[in-house]
């Protein structure tokens, strides 16, 4: 199947889960537990996941377009948490239909003129630009510090100034967590839903437990990001494979069983979410 934009995924209002790629195995994960959901799905590597792959993104990159391509569900490619210039630029060119520009660092003011300038770039090649505002937590710090959420506000400011396609906001999510217990800020969601004109998007949905991301996507929250979770059931089942088998050394016998984990877990989200065509509920889904 030909490569979906993320624009037009978008586009209806129904929910998105974004699931970050780091090996091949993550990209055929996310094809298997999306085309088992009946749903259609984002594929997304990150600026990290590129410098893990010795900062060529090609490779890596033409290899997940392939597996979507092959996929029977609609399937789009996006770049994430992008900070240099220079891969921003590489997007256009590897088959990405979307990118995350992240100047969430800089001060507002420098932050609305990067942002602002990446997007003329990417909207001139007709790429669709997501973008961050507020200070999401776990990688850069707690996710409750007074003054990090997004303010409706300002956000509207932002995204008038910037002209970006979403916004990712901080609402109490944190990027890095193996717990589920994020509580969110679902009046801010639904606040900052009725002042912005763009998608909401949702960074570091895994430790989000199911009633809040469902709370969450009912409140206006539109692209969930997935990737801590994926990575979760990947090392629990090479770790579980090899504690049983502890002379194996062919990997592909302990990646098939992670590759499985994996999809099964982007399933789960997808039905989470309510992003399936598929009605029926994973079995003890509450």
């Amino acid at each position: 199947m030909p490569l979906t934009r993320t624009a037009d995924l978008l586009a209806s209002g129904s929910p998105v889960a974004a699931f970050n790629v780091i090996t091949v195995e993550h990209a055929e994960a996310i094809a298997a537990g999306a085309e088992a959901a009946g749903s259609p799905a984002i594929l997304q590597l990150s600026e990290n996941a590129v410098k893990f792959h010795g900062g060529r993104l090609t490779p890596i990159a033409s290899a997940t377009a392939a597996v979507a391509r092959a996929s029977s569900t609609p399937l789009a490619l996006h770049l994430d948490h992008v900070e240099s210039v220079r891969l921003l630029h590489a997007a256009a060119a590897h088959d990405f239909s979307s990118v995350m520009y992240d100047a969430s660092k800089l001060p507002y003011a420098e932050n609305v003129k990067a942002t602002a300038e990446a997007a003329r770039w990417a909207h001139a090649r007709g790429l669709w630009l997501e973008a961050e505002l507020g200070r999401i937590g776990g990688k850069a710090g707690d996710a409750h510090t007074p003054g990090v959420r997004t303010d409706p506000a300002e956000a509207a400011a932002y995204v008038a100034d910037t002209g970006v396609d979403a916004l990712a906001v901080a609402v109490g999510s944190s990027h890095a967590m193996t717990d589920r217990t994020a509580t969110l800020d679902h009046a801010l969601i639904a606040a900052l839903h009725t002042a912005l004109p763009v998608p909401l998007v949702l960074h570091g949905s895994s430790g989000v437990p199911d009633p809040e991301l469902r709370r969450a996507v009912a409140s206006g929250i539109t692209k969930i990001n997935v990737g801590t979770a994926l990575n979760t059931a990947y090392t629990g089942a090479v770790r579980a494979f090899l504690e049983a088998h502890p002379s194996t050394v062919d990997p592909r016998r302990y990646l098939a069983p992670a590759r499985e984990a994996m999809a099964g877990a982007v399933e789960r989200f997808l039905r989470v979410i309510g992003a399936t065509r598929d009605p029926r509920p994973l079995p003890g889904s509450p």
